[in-house]
């Protein structure tokens, strides 16, 4: 079967959440607009995708207020986070694959959150790719600037206030992750203690400097190993873990990054999975960017998630492992 047939059965709903309160900078909150400008939903649907476009979710507005007890904007990042994880979850239970349009990153508790809880209640196996230049595994001990767009990670594992840690309500009162259920792909900044803090989680991070020695094709069979047909792959695509070169409509661009060539491919593997059942598209920053050029590359890397490839291969064709 191609990967990507029994997707073309499959519903998929766009959720947009237009904010940036977990943020260093102002800007996200446009990028589920962005993204609707670029084709997102015209796009899919070319390759026979049904889409649904749920619009965008309403949430308190940005206050642009300093840290408090080590964490910015922490009741209106909860508000925000429910609201996302309340949409998620409904789609999920329809039998649709959601979509989450960011809005910066701390939005990615609440979409895998619901994501956890879905899987928890139907048996499945959760596998979480985190595309992105940072590993977001921080504490508000860790990080000056309190920032919750560099601590989802770490809150989905259990680190941090109990509003977003518990978000999932999982069965037995558990966080929504383990660290072993995380690859991490594209990581090339992270702090001094974020760093350390990684390690003793044992968190599996296959960081830039793994990616230039074995390649994007080994790195993905990597990151992609064990999954089978009980597994939801959850892919979280901050759009800065690509190169700033390609993609400077971010708001924390870091020199490095994968090329257009190496994302495709990382995004055509996971395609070939057969397994992807959700996406969040995160901290696209249009006031930063130059003529949409960085959303419309987002919305090319969709199109390879969802089946589109620039192989001279077969469509049921996989990369398999030497």
């Amino acid at each position: 079967m191609p990967p990507n047939a029994l997707r073309s059965a499959q519903s998929i709903s766009l959720i947009g959440a237009p904010t940036d309160i977990g943020a260093g900078a102002r800007g996200a909150s446009m990028g589920p607009e962005a993204l609707r400008v670029a084709g997102l939903q015209a796009a899919l649907q070319l390759h026979g995708l049904q889409v649904l476009d749920r619009g965008n979710l309403s949430g308190p507005s940005n206050p642009w207020q300093p840290p408090v007890d080590g964490y910015r904007h922490l009741p209106e990042v909860v508000d925000w986070n429910q609201r996302v994880f309340d949409a998620v979850y409904a789609e999920l239970q329809r039998g649709h694959l959601p979509i989450l349009l960011g809005g910066d990153h701390c939005l990615g508790l609440g979409s895998i959150s619901a994501v956890a809880r879905h899987c928890a209640e139907a048996g499945k196996q959760l596998r979480v790719l985190w595309l992105d230049a940072h590993a977001d595994f921080n504490t508000s001990q860790l990080t000056p600037s309190g920032n919750v767009h560099g601590m989802p990670v770490a809150c989905l594992c259990g680190f941090g206030p109990a509003a977003l840690t518990q978000l999932a309500g999982m069965p037995g009162g558990g966080p929504a992750l383990r660290p072993d259920q995380i690859r991490q792909i594209g990581i090339r900044s992270v702090d001094a203690g974020e760093k350390r803090f990684v390690h003793e989680q044992g968190l599996e991070v296959f960081d830039m400097r793994h990616i230039d020695e074995v390649g994007m094709r080994q790195t993905m069979q990597q990151a992609l190993a064990g999954l089978d047909a009980r597994t939801h792959l959850h892919v979280s695509f901050d759009v800065d873990f690509l190169d700033p070169d390609i993609a400077p409509g971010v708001g924390t661009t870091v020199p490095g990054g994968p090329t257009y060539r190496e994302a495709q491919l990382c995004m055509e593997m996971i395609a070939d999975s057969g397994c992807l059942a959700s996406l969040d598209i995160v901290e696209l920053n249009p006031a930063l960017d130059v003529r949409n050029r960085t959303a419309a590359l987002a919305v090319d890397l969709v199109e390879s998630l969802f089946g589109k490839s620039t192989l001279m291969r077969a469509p049921s064709a996989s990369v398999s492992a030497p």
